[in-house]
């Protein structure tokens, strides 16, 4: 009988992956993901939210879009990252469309299902999307709380 070492594993849990490449025949994705990539490598920072957010908004000023259509398209090419690294648009997107079912027009997209499973995979809160701000409207001089 021979004495095995004790082997641990201890497995990190993944919280950020990374989009892949488009189709060949789609030009302008391939723009969005290359310039993504190419400007991720180059921020200067150690935190994976961080970067991802940076670039994001990088990619939109470079391509002169919003900040919302860059995050959407590599979210439909695969990237998942905790909330936190993705514009504030495009999580009010999100948000007010995992509201609504699978049917009604406005409804989740596949890449919002897979976001959102993987937001709840990796422990994000369920209900950030009930968590903002309250509307205000102004009417005469005083704030009236809707």
């Amino acid at each position: 009988m021979s004495i095995q070492p004790d082997h641990t594993i201890t497995t990190e849990t993944i919280t950020t992956e990374l989009p892949l490449p488009p189709e060949k025949h789609k030009a302008a994705e391939m723009e969005i993901y290359a310039r993504f990539m190419r400007h991720l490598r180059h921020v200067p920072n150690s935190r994976m939210d961080i970067k991802i957010l940076s670039a994001i908004q990088f990619t939109a000023d470079m391509l002169d879009v919003g900040d919302a259509l860059i995050a959407k398209t590599l979210v439909d090419l695969g990237l998942r990252a905790p909330r936190a690294a993705f514009p504030c648009a495009y999580l009010d997107h999100i948000d007010q469309s995992l509201m609504r079912t699978g049917w009604d027009v406005g409804g989740p997209a596949r890449s919002s299902l897979l976001l959102k499973e993987h937001w709840d995979t990796i422990g994000e809160d369920s209900f950030a999307a009930f968590r903002g701000e309250p509307v205000t409207v102004e009417a005469e001089g005083f704030y009236v709380r809707s």
